[in-house]
């Protein structure tokens, strides 16, 4: 039986979604050495190297593959969640001849789904096994979510993945990494002097990016870092 103590040091598996244009692939960007598996074709302003040929999941798998045989980088960057989504998709509707993943019926395509992102999860796993630090891009989507017994309502911003409960794709991913990360934009309110009464108007729209758990997203660190 092999038994450690202490601190080990390692890669690390951070998942980072939030809002349209909030900066998620600049922020990327800045970790060491990145290389970009540019799902979307997104990241063209952005001086980094990419991977932007990958139209399929079997290339997907295959690139992850072989960027971990060669070790050519030190954090790769998956951009996006959504679009690589879209991809295993596509590859389980192929593999069984269905037109969609709704085809298929009780639920028995999102469970093929979350199989096939369950072994992209194991690919990125072997590139944390090499020290190749692994950041997976993802939008928001904001939902509403009612409380029982009439209790009210409130908005949360969630993975823009396949919105079905049978699909479990997020929150496996969210178990995954290490970090989850929300960026937003914050909303400032001040005192709108042209109004006679004490309203109030919107300005500014401070990025903030949170690392633990609100009301309104999910989030989570081992690291320490502040909210």
């Amino acid at each position: 039986m092999k038994i450690t103590k202490g601190i080990q040091a390692r890669a690390v598996k951070v998942l980072v979604y939030g809002t349209e244009g909030i900066g998620k692939s600049t922020f990327a960007s800045k970790f060491p050495e990145p290389l970009f598996l540019d799902l979307e074709g997104g990241t063209h302003y952005l001086d980094v190297s990419r991977a932007d040929s990958i139209s399929n999941w079997s290339e997907l798998l295959e690139t992850v593959a072989e960027i971990v045989a060669q070790h050519v980088c030190k954090t790769l960057v998956i951009d996006t969640a959504d679009w690589a989504e879209r991809l295993a998709i596509r590859h389980v509707c192929d593999k069984y001849q269905k037109s969609g993943i709704e085809e298929f019926g009780y639920g028995a395509g999102y469970t093929y789904l979350t199989e096939e992102f369950a072994k992209f999860l194991k690919y990125l796993d072997r590139a944390i096994a090499h020290d190749i630090n692994v950041v997976i891009l993802a939008h928001a989507n904001l939902r509403t979510i009612t409380l029982p017994e009439e209790a009210g309502s409130y908005d949360h911003w969630e993975l823009k993945l396949s919105s079905k409960t049978t699909n479990k794709v997020a929150p496996m991913v969210k178990e995954w990494a290490d970090m989850v990360l929300f960026a937003n934009y914050k909303t400032l309110l001040v005192d709108d002097k042209s109004s006679m009464g004490a309203k109030k108007k919107a300005v500014g729209g401070q990025r903030v990016m949170y690392t633990t758990h609100t009301t309104f997203a999910d989030a989570k660190n081992r690291f320490g870092l502040a909210p």
